[in-house]
């Protein structure tokens, strides 16, 4: 895949997995069109980029705020007069047990995660759909095929994109357009930080797994041969989230007793 004068829409653009896609995208020669809700950390990310940014363009974009969604998209459409490739990167995590945890914080990891992802796809596939063409990336996680302990919510919400996503993809084979999950495991960027603790405030602290992972431009380099060739399913794990994922392809019950003594951050 040549991304020269293709458009790719990123969310969740601000920071992490998405600011290092933006810069991935921008060295392939792409347009770029970013969205988070922070306008200012956006023109950061783009400064950043440096050289020429004519063909960056700034949407912001709250994932909560469905409503704006038809409006957002038509104009994100109207940009550069399509859109390539939509990558769905913005989300939320979650630390905290299910007895403490709010079910007002459950329904936000869900909007954000879940509702936030499927919303903004179903207003961009009839422009693919109409074109033949395109291709949609959604950021899962390994937490999309296991769930351990303070992440119940944001495992149910990355279990439901899993579910969603494999379906469209059913539905997408006949309009060429390309369905990709990436479900990375640890990475460093700010998202335990941002987590949702059970009253839904910041949980504000960098976990040992987070602060010793790879980068998220370390990454992005080892998926984006993957990305260009539109695989389906793509994995980027340290070793035990790898060894997770292939115990519980033999033995289910096996995993749940290593995890169970588990010290999960």
């Amino acid at each position: 895949m040549n991304y020269q004068g293709k458009t790719i829409w990123i969310t969740g653009a601000s920071s992490g997995i998405g600011e290092a896609f933006a810069r991935a995208f921008y060295k392939e020669g792409a347009n770029l069109i970013l969205s988070s809700r922070r306008e200012d950390a956006l023109l950061e990310v783009k400064d950043s980029l440096g050289g020429d940014t004519e063909n960056v363009k700034i949407i912001t974009l709250d994932l909560t705020d469905t409503e704006t969604f038809t409006m957002k998209a038509k104009e994100a459409i109207g940009t550069f007069g399509q859109i390539d490739v939509l990558i769905n990167n913005g989300g939320i995590s979650q630390r905290s047990m299910v007895l403490e945890s709010e079910m007002s914080t459950y329904r936000r990891l869900m909007e954000v995660n879940y509702f936030g992802a499927v919303g903004l796809t179903k207003e961009v596939l009839p422009h693919m759909v109409e074109r033949q063409s395109g291709h949609i990336i959604v950021t899962s996680s390994v937490a999309g095929k296991i769930g351990t302990k303070f992440r119940s919510g944001y495992a149910a919400s990355k279990h439901a994109v899993q579910g969603f996503f494999n379906s469209l993809r059913q539905e997408m084979y006949e309009h060429n357009i390309a369905v990709t999950l990436l479900c990375p495991g640890f990475i460093k960027t700010n998202i335990s930080k941002n987590a949702l603790t059970g009253d839904g405030s910041k949980f504000g602290e960098m976990g040992d797994a987070h602060s010793k992972a790879m980068t998220a431009d370390e990454m992005v380099a080892k998926v984006m041969p993957k990305i260009k060739a539109q695989k389906e399913e793509i994995y980027v794990t340290g070793f035990k989230e790898g060894l997770a994922i292939w115990v519980q392809r033999i033995s289910p019950t096996l995993l749940n007793k290593i995890l169970k003594n588990q010290k999960v951050t």
